[in-house]
């Protein structure tokens, strides 16, 4: 490699959005030439790998954070709906790499697992009730179901109901064709298929800047790290998919969109279990309601796994701390990452959300009893000898400016990209790669506006619904639900 060569598409990091953008360019354009770099020996190895998240398919089918009840106690869709919507533009993609042999058997990484809501108490039961009634008027939520009967929970899900105080008084919301995805193996599949198309995927080899040169293209400064030699390569477009670190590396490439923006990292931990017998138990992701001060991606759920074909349990999150952006990265990514740009910004964050840090410290505080008392609310039975405690992947929630507030901490995903949309990079957590087609098609069309009528055809042929919304026509909604479960052989 000389100093001197030029890529037409360089990703940095290999997780889910690198992987899907990857595949959607080597599609549309296949004469680009793409290079992949990633900085660990294997890509999908952070947030992408299998344990370093919960691996559910977010359809807002059970997750109650995105439907909250208003001040007035009513409920509305439209978030649910939305991130319902894009989920499905992404089992669209997965199906038609399916049918054209680019994805391997989907069982390999996707497979059937009911989404449950499960509360206790008669306010939240009053709060599953209207959620449940205003999702039954939606298209992509036809199939949901309802009961406060204990024996009805324990049919579909006995972990939930067995010991449990039968007065108690609980309900459970259910959809039977919710998913459980291994999106460490869809990203390694993923990124087998680019390289097939003629895509270049260094491992090792790190990102450390990048500087926009006058012809308009990107010079990147790596090295790579067996050896420790460095080296460079000119891209014409640069997609920053670096998970905690891409923060950093938008900040060195002096983009002007990327000020005001800050990063919040937050740890966490699960319970797992692989015993066979508590398994065979629950076939279900199970969520409940998140603690008061919490934040969206602290919900507890216990979930069915399906990791390289084998099922095991999982029951988190249990939130931490650590200055961290990455599992595997520094100890001083944070205080690096304040500029004075964003200062001001991250204070106003740090001080209107107390609860936020009030929780984090009682998580930090909290002994292997007590969450195993969390566990118990879930599933009476628990004993400590059947369960692990492993440490899942770092979170960034993005803290920006508010023109209003100061500085708002934000949950969710944020796309980056310069005005001349040579340059592109992904900040934030969940619902993150159960969207990581929609938000993709996000970035061609910031950064490609002149190339979409040309790509249009070929879109929807991937994504039948491209351009239109599932959720205001019935009809096509059941046909791409039947479709895709078809293709994905997604049966209950």
């Amino acid at each position: 490699m000389t100093s001197e060569e030029t890529v037409d598409v360089v990703l940095i990091g290999g997780g889910i959005m690198s992987a899907t953008l990857g595949s959607l360019l080597s599609q549309l354009q296949p004469d680009w030439t793409i290079r992949v770099y990633e900085r660990l020996g294997e890509v999908a190895q952070e947030s992408s790998n299998a344990w370093n998240n919960a691996g559910t398919g977010h359809a807002a089918l059970c997750e109650l954070n995105y439907m909250p009840e208003n001040p007035d106690g009513t409920v509305s869709a439209d978030k649910a709906v939305s991130i319902n919507e894009q989920f499905q533009v992404s089992r669209q993609y997965w199906s038609y790499l399916v049918e054209q042999g680019a994805l391997p058997e989907p069982h390999n990484f996707i497979n059937t697992a009911p989404h449950m809501t499960f509360v206790r108490g008669k306010a939240n039961i009053e709060y599953l009730k209207k959620r449940v009634a205003a999702l039954a008027e939606q298209p992509l939520f036809e199939e949901m179901e309802f009961t406060e009967d204990l024996e009805r929970i324990a049919e579909w899900t006995p972990l939930l109901a067995k010991k449990r105080n039968p007065k108690a008084r609980v309900a459970a919301s259910r959809t039977v064709a919710g998913t459980d995805v291994d999106f460490g193996a869809l990203t390694k599949l993923l990124f087998r298929d680019i390289e097939r198309r003629g895509a270049e995927i260094a491992t090792n080899h790190q990102v450390t800047r990048l500087k926009r040169q006058k012809d308009g293209t990107w010079k990147l400064r790596l090295r790579h790290l067996v050896g420790n030699t460095p080296k460079t390569v000119n891209a014409r477009f640069v997609f920053v998919g670096a998970g905690g670190g891409a923060l950093a590396l938008l900040q060195h490439s002096g983009i002007p969109e990327i000020k005001g923006f800050g990063g919040f990292p937050i740890s966490g931990q699960f319970f797992r279990t692989t015993n066979p017998k508590i398994v065979a138990q629950h076939h279900a992701k199970v969520y409940g309601k998140a603690a008061k001060g919490a934040p969206p991606m602290s919900v507890p759920h216990l979930d069915t796994r399906v990791v390289d074909g084998e099922t095991a349990l999982l029951f988190g999150p249990y939130a931490g701390f650590t200055p961290k952006f990455l599992k595997t990265s520094t100890w001083f990514d944070l205080p690096f990452s304040i500029r004075l740009h964003n200062l001001g910004p991250m204070i106003q964050v740090g001080l209107k959300n107390f609860d936020l840090v009030k929780y984090l410290v009682s998580e930090l505080l909290a002994s292997r009893d007590k969450k195993l008392a969390a566990l118990r609310e879930f599933m009476p039975t628990a004993k400590s000898e059947d369960w692990e405690l492993i440490t899942a992947g770092q979170r960034v929630q993005v803290m920006k400016k508010d023109p209003e507030k100061g500085g708002v901490l934000q949950f969710g995903t944020e796309v980056i990209t310069g005005a001349d949309g040579t340059i592109a990079g992904l900040l934030g957590a969940s619902p993150g790669a159960s969207t990581a087609a929609p938000i993709m098609l996000d970035v061609l069309g910031r950064c490609f506006p002149d190339r979409m009528a040309e790509w249009e055809p070929k879109l929807r042929e991937m994504i039948p619904s491209y351009g239109t919304k599932l959720s205001s026509d019935p009809e096509a909604a059941a046909a791409s639900l039947a479709a895709t479960a078809k293709v994905l052989d997604l049966t209950a």
